[in-house]
């Protein structure tokens, strides 16, 4: 970061952390003040099609929840930027997600009882069956949810609170396969869709980001 105000490096900092024999790259945003404050972990979209910690919806939703005075960890997952190892079909990286709540909640500023999910796409494909099992999770938030229909008993089954975020224009998850999503969804849920977002949410990001902030100042 350079020579930028020492506030500045505490607001952010560049983190690497086990996963295995891998190691995996993030960076961990911090909110202005002192104490311990509830952290998010947000996973990005399709390692295989351009998906990484620099997404735009993954960096709108870590500001906003920075403006709530809440810590964000994005990283890449294996084989995305500088992490280690390689595309593990989705199953694998939900050992990274479990590895990324690990070091997270090691870090001095976290309050371990207020920990939260984040998934784009792919990504929330990935962390709805670790935030089901994981008691780590207080909430998730399901952005873009490519689900299958095999996933569906996982939602039927998840009690913790959940945020499910969808675009009345995404060709991925369309409307129909959404409002299936909610209705498989066991409560409590909090079910969006933001008219004209389609699957990339470009233009929309504020708008999706400030729901998503707002539903884990509410559950943690």
């Amino acid at each position: 970061m350079g020579k930028q105000a020492g506030e500045e490096r505490l607001r952010q900092s560049a983190v690497s952390f086990p996963c295995g024999n891998l190691t995996l790259e993030g960076i961990c945003y911090y909110p202005e003040g002192s104490g311990v404050f509830p952290a998010i972990v947000l996973c990005h979209p399709h390692p295989l099609y351009g998906g990484s910690m620099d997404n735009n919806v993954i960096l709108a939703a870590g500001s906003a929840l920075l403006n709530e005075s809440m810590i964000a960890l994005m990283f890449n997952f294996r084989g995305v930027g500088r992490s280690d190892g390689s595309y593990g079909g989705g199953v694998a990286e939900q050992e990274d997600v479990k590895a990324a709540i690990s070091w997270l909640i090691s870090q001095p500023e976290v309050n371990g009882d207020r920990v939260g999910l984040l998934g784009y796409s792919f990504g929330a494909a990935v962390v709805l069956p670790v935030a089901c099992v994981d008691e780590r999770v207080k909430a998730v938030a399901l952005i873009s949810p490519p689900l299958e229909p095999s996933q569906m008993p996982l939602l039927k089954g998840c009690t913790k609170p959940k945020l499910i975020i969808c675009g009345t224009d995404d060709f991925v998850v369309p409307p129909s396969q959404a409002e299936m999503i909610k209705k498989e969804a066991a409560e409590p849920r909090q079910f969006e869709v933001i008219s004209g977002a389609d699957h990339f949410w470009w233009g929309h990001e504020v708008e999706m980001a400030g729901k998503v902030a707002a539903f884990f100042k509410q559950k943690l």
